[in-house]
């Protein structure tokens, strides 16, 4: 039987044929049949739920200790394998939303003994301030409301680090290009040798051709905004994390958050 078909933004059409156990596709140069339990099909497969999933707002069905945490569980749990082997003594994150996130890597911290997180965002709407303050984990969250990009903003949580601390910083706040380009020239000092700042939802470049997607952010997300920062900015390293732990073939992050991982190699 023929299970399902579709079409990816390269107007190639893929038909899942669950008989011969095969995903069929078909585009400009031809047909191609890829093995349905395989690597190949796996990731054929993901990227297609990706698209689906981003649109159905699968992400705004999850919570995390009572907040709701608008990630994709995936990228959750490779931010975890992170924030473990690097063991930052400050997370710093832009863009606070419901504080899902913040209590998130609070509750990391908590568990490992070790860390504090700092949240930003232009505007922390009053009911999700209330709420992150009167979290037990609050006590592990300072937030900073105020546009991210803006000099006394960035001031602001420079001060909040002290000299010789471990900083991880994740850019999840307007994901346009020229303002996560803003944000990564601002934040990048602060990230320590080792560790990371990561430009999140560049999933934006895939999905522009959704029913919920913009036709503009084929070229204007944050994957845009990476490359032109790394053509400037030699002590960063793009570079997936490697994973812990892999008793599979599969290699490549199930994310929204392609091309994000931003390593610093050496001080700047």
């Amino acid at each position: 039987m023929v299970g399902w078909a579709g079409q990816d933004d390269e107007r190639m059409t893929y038909t899942i044929d669950t008989d011969r156990n095969l995903i069929i596709s078909t585009g400009p140069d031809g047909q191609t049949e890829i093995p349905l339990y395989s690597k190949a099909g796996f990731e054929a497969l993901s990227r297609l739920w990706l698209k689906v999933g981003w649109n159905q707002k699968y992400t705004y069905t999850f919570s995390w200790l009572g907040r709701p945490v608008i990630q994709l569980p995936d990228d959750m749990i490779r931010t975890q394998e992170v924030i473990h082997r690097v063991a930052p003594d400050v997370i710093i994150e832009t863009g606070v939303a419901h504080g899902g996130s913040l209590i998130y890597y609070a509750s990391l911290c908590a568990a490992m003994g070790r860390g504090r997180v700092v949240g930003i965002d232009i505007e922390i709407r009053p009911h999700n301030r209330a709420a992150i303050e009167a979290h037990p984990l609050s006590h592990l969250i300072t937030l900073v409301e105020g546009s991210s990009i803006a000099a006394e903003t960035v001031a602001q949580v420079s001060s909040l680090v002290k000299p010789g601390e471990t900083v991880l910083m994740l850019l999840d706040s307007n994901h346009l290009r020229d303002h996560v380009r803003a944000e990564l020239e601002a934040y990048a000092p602060l990230v320590t040798p080792g560790s990371y700042i990561v430009a999140t939802d560049g999933v934006m470049q895939e999905v522009y051709d959704a029913p919920r997607g913009t036709r503009s952010w084929r070229e204007d997300n944050p994957v845009s905004a990476v490359e032109d920062f790394l053509t400037t900015h030699p002590e960063f390293a793009l570079e997936q994390p490697a994973w812990p732990f892999n008793e599979s073939e599969l290699d490549q992050n199930v994310t929204h958050w392609p091309s994000a991982w931003l390593r610093k190699t050496v001080g700047a």
